[in-house]
């Protein structure tokens, strides 16, 4: 027999929410090779390895992916010995808001996975208001287009930049590694027009910055990149999650969105976990807080500092309590980001709080109903630590980019528990209180039940 050739795009998600606009598809939160073998063997047309390097240091993140890259090797010659020969299209998906460790990632993979020809920024984000015209990235805010630099995300105390012309901003990134002018950009004419011959022509890893309004943008350029790949030409990616939308083309999604109720366990009231620590986050939380009946619990980091026992015997009984009577409750850390005087001491203290958080998912009440992850990093150590899932399969979205997953059935604790996976800068101030309600639905109509019955 001879071998038979595959065609899988592989996407090392530096946080859990670059499903956020698929489904049906594998989250991999390990990368040993056994387990990336199951991704390469899994009917769906991409799977994702959550590598979680956001939330690590330059060094910790080139570790992690090369790790990755190499186990990836292996896996992929498994399946060559096994008749099948996987030609990988690989996407380094980070933030639609130029946060993330730009170019140690793709550096690394290009140095473990390559030679490529060229590796494509596409920062686009429809869902979540995230477009790129004439080179400039940008945010819709109230409906106008905000350059992203202009905006909070910029101003990241560890991945912060001056500009949104992605020219500059790799040369900005890559200390002048890379020069604008050395920047092949590839506008809205070229996307919505025939650039075969262009994608061609590309060689020694050229850098290429990509325009998209819409997602027929991405979709006119996938179809072409992917007809290049076919002919042997080799590409990396550091995509948002648009583009995998594009390169997957899948169906609707089995369960609609509206429909998510039905997979929360017996009707029963959920937990809301807010980790993430950016103002639109804050501003989400206290719409939900002012627009539902949910407990909040401040989980107070001053608290956690002098009395970290104390602090988590006390939530761990209002959450029992919350439960008992039918609330469900909004766990949420301190508002504001903290001021360090080191990176190295910022993000220590991050682990230090995550690891106090995911205690908490761990004693979550059994019959807790479902789970709201808000953040990235929370979200990936929620899969990862709090329910210690090797691999989860997305069901779909609850609302735009916000993904849904399901633990398995033979979860030692939290069996069948749907977990959205919530970023920190996704939606309007509505759009928290708006996934609550929707899981919630069968909670009220069961409250609203044993009322009328007493």
């Amino acid at each position: 027999m001879g071998i038979q050739q595959a065609t899988k795009i592989i996407v090392i998600d530096d946080d859990p929410t670059g499903s956020q606009t698929v489904h049906s598809c594998l989250l991999l939160t390990r990368w040993d090779p056994d387990t990336l073998l199951e991704g390469l063997r899994d009917a769906a047309p991409l799977f994702f390895v959550l590598s979680n390097t956001r939330g690590m240091d330059a060094g910790q993140a080139a570790e992690v992916t090369r790790e990755i890259c190499v186990n990836l090797r292996v896996a992929i010659q498994r399946m060559q010995e096994d008749g099948v020969e996987i030609r990988p299209v690989i996407v380094s998906r980070s933030d639609s808001t130029l946060r993330g460790h730009y170019p140690v990632e793709t550096d690394v993979i290009a140095e473990e996975l390559g030679p490529f020809d060229a590796h494509f920024l596409v920062p686009a984000f429809f869902e979540g208001g995230r477009i790129t015209r004439d080179g400039m990235h940008y945010l819709i805010v109230d409906g106008a287009p905000v350059p992203v630099h202009e905006t909070e995300f910029a101003r990241d105390s560890v991945f912060g930049f001056s500009t949104a012309f992605l020219p500059d901003y790799v040369e900005e990134k890559t200390a002048g590694r890379i020069r604008s002018d050395q920047v092949q950009r590839f506008g809205l004419s070229d996307v919505r027009g025939d650039i075969a011959a262009r994608l061609r022509g590309l060689q020694r890893n050229a850098c290429c910055v990509v325009d998209a309004e819409q997602q027929p943008d991405l979709d006119s350029f996938a179809r072409q990149v992917l007809a290049a790949a076919g002919e042997g030409k080799r590409f990396l990616f550091r995509s948002a999650a648009s583009l995998l939308t594009a390169f997957a083309a899948l169906p609707r999604q089995p369960v609609a969105a509206a429909d998510m109720s039905r997979l929360v366990r017996d009707g029963r009231p959920g937990v809301v976990l807010v980790g993430s620590h950016v103002d639109k986050t804050s501003r989400q939380l206290q719409y939900l807080r002012d627009n539902s009946s949910i407990v909040p619990l401040h989980v107070d980091l001053d608290w956690m500092l002098r009395d970290e026992e104390g602090l988590f015997a006390e939530i761990v009984q209002q959450m029992a309590e919350a439960q008992h009577s039918g609330q469900g409750v909004a766990l949420y850390t301190s508002r504001g980001e903290r001021g360090f005087a080191s990176t190295a001491e910022r993000l220590a203290f991050g682990e230090r709080v995550s690891a106090f958080l995911m205690r908490l998912v761990r004693n979550m009440p059994r019959q807790t109903g479902f789970l709201i992850s808000k953040g990235g990093i929370t979200s990936n150590d929620t899969l990862s630590t709090g329910l210690a899932l090797r691999t989860a399969r997305v069901v779909g979205q609850i609302r735009a980019g916000c993904s849904v997953v399901l633990c398995p059935e033979d979860h030692p604790r939290y069996p069948n528990l749907p977990v959205v996976i919530f970023p920190g800068n996704v939606g309007g101030d509505d759009a928290l209180a708006e996934a609550y309600r929707i899981l919630s639905r069968r909670t009220a109509t069961k409250a609203a039940a044993k009322t009328a019955v007493g």
